[in-house]
């Protein structure tokens, strides 16, 4: 931030009087409002055992009374239909009493010896069941599929699409049938099932690449030969016996014992070995929950948390939510009978808001501790400073590499307990030369394997969505030149962004005689086990968000990965059989260009929340904070200076009462500030939509390759002609107003679930508006409070229009464009704002919206002086007469 320009008068006593004044009264309505805060969530904390027989009697009352109205509602209509059946049933039945009458009669008495009248009788019975049976053949005529008239419709009505096929009458079926449709292109299958793999499929390959195996990591399994599980075919084991047959399980007794002995305890074991899903269970089973109080399980995905927990409450018997559940942002899956509980770690640092000690927790494991994310880091030293002053709650660092001797050191000498993970040798190649293209040289490498090795599921590692989509396009089209001879391949991708159901599609067993490939980001290299992995690819690259203090930038750019983390890959191949890892890169490369471990998050990326969290809890010494490994002092100053411009802090770096508000948002501190600004410009329900939509911002739309023409038509609909902001809450409110159709989405070029999501976040976002005391009010009519609103937040992101026909950033000069895909892309207004900055090919301006500057000022006077603000295409040419070349 730039400095302050200096007064000319000393400031009097009186100023600073009424400075300390305003600060110290600021502090009392910032205590007053935690400590309101802090009752409502004690007030709305379910005690089961104290609820008194008057409120349990008043819910069974409202309860048969909901019982009894929905049972008025449903009888007559359940009426109707048994009446249906009845009758049709009878039909049936009268029709079959009169064949068999029929039939009797004839058998019994000739007709010779009839008199005429029961001639007659005889006759009439059989026209009757003729008729009968000619009635049911037309009945069946009537739902053959054929074309209908369409039906006359009144002015305002609108046309019912009808389908005789049963799966069309139900509702949201079109979406359904697109969805199926996306379903099955994310896991392609090609080639013959009964097909047998020949030797002479190399010869297919147009390209391959030479390997060679440079090393090769031991198994510590012993008796191989006994336990090996076939390459060819894994035997699918019951839950009981799978736990069983994990590396933790010999240890159980021990392990538990050590628990019990030491307060703090380093976990060292594979990924794979068993400790995330089994640890909690043994302690919930050994009395750790016994009184009451939680097992805490922290992750550092929220993908990792909530597959996990599924898994867990599979293995208990019980349903997700009850005994054991999930919390991650934005959602939480728990409930009061909770007794293990798996979680993000930002999660934890906001229970560490409403409960500094974590009471209610006995023992509180921090998994993946090795990914050294930002959120993970800053819970090293909260937990470590709590276990001081609570000797009963222990705490398990758990981590998958051999850096356990650093966490050890610095939770003062902890000890360390080992737990063996891989189980089979694991055989590490390296190309011959460097390849140039990494994705084309993955999608070589698995038709390589696919038609050479022994069945057997492939793992490889990309960087990112996009790649993993750009891969499954390669693989599924050389696929189908390779012909259908080949085995049967599934291709499975896995990110953060993917459905959820979809992402389960890579835990279901492999079908026999088929290879199953899974395309994952690094989310596989720890978070997540994957059955029956044989072969792993890895390229040597991942994304990383890293920021530079200068600009105040944040750019994700692929890197190549660590040490450790080609290690952690090459270990994904050893689980179910002796494995084969490839690595698109030289033995030289490795030991010569890769840094032995990954550089921790906490020094390469923006601290504003997390000073915000910290402040928060009352850790006003940042500096000299307990960090295990220190953030750069650039960034924390930057954060601390951020912060005290949106407002959080007050000039002695003590938190405000906006910043306590502000702390309540699982938020960037920026989007927070634009929430409390909504209280003052009455707009707060438009801004939550924006703020949702924001958190799903990049998954909004969609454009199916064959249907691009339509899919952009559809987004210019909904394009608000003072930017992006308004445009992404034109969408959110239309889609309000269909009733949340997913027929709607689907015909907008809408993904659904990225609505659904939103509207998840909206509702969060409106409890926490409500629990820092702010009215929920409406200004759709006017988009300038609107927008003041957003710049009330973001006035740190401002771009200007400048001569050479290019945005520059306000503050930096830095040159920047504005998105293709923004609404503004063929605009050009003077002033915008900008949610974030994205660098791909160049410095892009993502969601971007027009302001006038003179709203800067009004915003954010301390940041911004009018001389900055001066727009020299507006200014006029001065009245003075210039001096002539005579004069010189």
């Amino acid at each position: 931030m730039e400095k302050r320009s200096k007064r000319h008068h000393t400031p009097s006593p009186s100023d600073s009087d009424s400075a300390e004044e305003t600060r110290a009264k600021d502090i009392k309505e910032r205590d007053e409002f935690a400590k309101r805060l802090r009752k409502r969530d004690e007030e709305k904390v379910k005690k089961v055992s104290e609820s008194s027989n008057k409120r349990s009697y008043e819910e069974a009352a409202k309860r048969l009374k909901l019982e009894a109205e929905d049972r008025d509602k449903i009888l007559p209509k359940l009426r109707i239909q048994s009446r249906r059946k009845y009758l049709q049933k009878r039909k049936d039945d009268k029709v079959i009493e009169l064949e068999d009458d029929i039939a009797d009669d004839e058998y019994l008495f000739d007709e010779s010896i009839l008199t005429e009248r029961e001639k007659r009788e005889r006759e009439h019975k059989k026209t009757l069941l003729q008729l009968a049976k000619e009635h049911e053949k037309a009945r069946e005529l009537e739902n053959v599929q054929r074309y209908h008239m369409p039906q006359d419709l009144g002015k305002g009505e609108k046309g019912e699409y009808i389908e005789v096929d049963e799966n069309e009458k139900l509702p949201n079926s079109e979406q359904r049938k697109w969805e199926q449709e996306q379903i099955k292109s994310a896991f392609f299958k090609f080639g013959a099932k009964d097909a047998k793999a020949q030797d002479e499929y190399e010869l297919l390959l147009d390209e391959q690449i030479d390997f060679i195996q440079a090393l090769q990591l031991e198994g510590n399994q012993e008796k191989k030969d006994e336990e090996k599980i076939s390459e060819y075919k894994k035997a699918r084991l019951t839950i009981e016996e799978t736990k069983k047959s994990l590396p933790v399980f010999p240890f159980r007794d021990s392990l538990i014992e050590a628990i019990k002995n030491y307060q703090i305890l380093i976990v060292e074991g594979e990924t794979g070995s068993g400790k995330t899903t089994q640890i909690p269970q043994y302690l919930h089973e050994a009395g750790f929950t016994d009184d009451g109080k939680k097992i805490g399980c922290t992750q550092p995905r929220r993908v990792a948390a909530m597959s996990v927990a599924a898994r867990v409450a599979q293995e208990m018997n019980v349903k997700l939510g009850n005994e054991v559940g999930y919390s991650i942002r934005f959602e939480d899956c728990t409930s009061d009978r909770t007794v293990i509980k798996y979680m993000t770690d930002g999660t934890l640092h906001r229970e560490f808001l409403s409960e500094p000690d974590l009471a209610s927790y006995s023992v509180m494991i921090i998994d993946e501790a090795h990914e050294r994310t930002l959120h993970t880091d800053i819970l090293f030293g909260l937990v470590k400073d709590i276990t001081r002053f609570r000797p009963d709650l222990k705490l398990l660092i758990s981590s998958a590499t051999l850096d356990a001797e650093k966490f050890s050191t610095f939770f003062d000498d902890a000890p360390i307990f080992r737990i063996p993970g891989r189980r089979f040798p694991v055989h590490i190649y390296y190309t011959k030369a460097p390849e140039a293209d990494y994705i084309d040289a993955c999608v070589v490498t698995v038709l390589q394997i696919h038609a050479t090795q022994p069945l057997g599921d492939i793992l490889v590692f990309l960087t990112g969505q996009e790649e993993i989509e750009t891969c499954v396009e390669m693989l599924q089209e050389r696929t189908k030149k390779i012909g259908k001879k080949l085995k049967e391949l599934i291709i499975l991708p896995v990110y953060a962004n993917l459905p959820t159901d979809m992402q389960a599609k890579i835990f279901e067993p492999t079908p026999e005689g088929a290879r199953k490939v899974v395309l994952a980001t690094n989310i596989a290299e720890t978070s997540l086990t994957i059955d029956n992995i044989i072969y792993v690819i890895d390229p040597g690259f991942a994304k990383q968000n890293n920021f530079n203090s200068k600009t105040g930038m944040e750019s994700l750019m692929v890197v190549p990965i660590s040490k450790a983390s080609a290690n952690q890959r090459a270990g994904r191949a050893g689980r179910v059989a002796a494995g084969k890892c490839f690595r698109l890169y030289t033995a030289w490369a490795y030991k010569h260009e890769l840094e032995d471990n990954t550089v921790p998050e906490i020094q390469r990326i923006n601290l504003g929340n997390a000073v915000l969290t910290l402040k928060a809890l009352g850790i006003n010494d940042l500096i000299h904070f307990d960090f295990l490994d220190p953030p750069p002092h650039e960034t924390l100053v930057l954060a601390l200076e951020q912060l005290y411009a949106l407002g959080a802090l007050n000039h002695h770096g003590e938190l405000t009462k906006a910043g306590r508000r502000m702390a309540e948002f699982p938020t960037d501190p920026m989007l927070a500030k634009m929430l409390l600004a909504s209280e003052k410009y009455k707009c707060s329900e438009e801004i939550v939509s924006i703020a949702a939509m924001l958190s799903v911002n990049s998954s909004v739309f969609y454009r199916p390759k064959d249907k691009i023409i339509h899919a952009d038509t559809a987004r210019k609909n909904f394009f608000h002609r003072h930017g992006d902001h308004l445009t992404i809450m034109n969408v959110y409110n239309q889609w309000a107003d269909s009733d949340y159709s997913v027929q709607w989405c689907y015909e907008n070029f809408i993904q659904y679930r990225s609505m659904k999501r939103a509207r998840d976040v909206r509702e969060q976002l409106v409890g926490l508006m409500e629990r820092v005391e702010i009215d929920m009010v409406s200004s759709i009519s006017d988009d300038t409070n609107i927008r003041k609103a957003i710049t009330a937040g973001y006035f740190y992101h401002i771009a200007k229009f400048s001569k050479g026909g290019h945005y520059k950033t306000v503050k930096h000069n830095q040159t920047v464009m504005i998105h293709p895909n923004s609404a503004l892309f063929e605009e050009l207004p003077r002033w915008v704002i900008y949610h974030e900055l994205v660098f791909t090919s160049k410095e892009f301006m993502r969601q971007v919206t027009e302001i006038e500057s003179k709203w800067l000022l009004e915003v954010a006077p301390h940041y911004y002086k009018s001389k900055e603000l001066e727009d020299s295409t507006n200014k006029k040419m001065p009245k003075t007469i210039g001096k002539s070349a005579n004069n010189f």
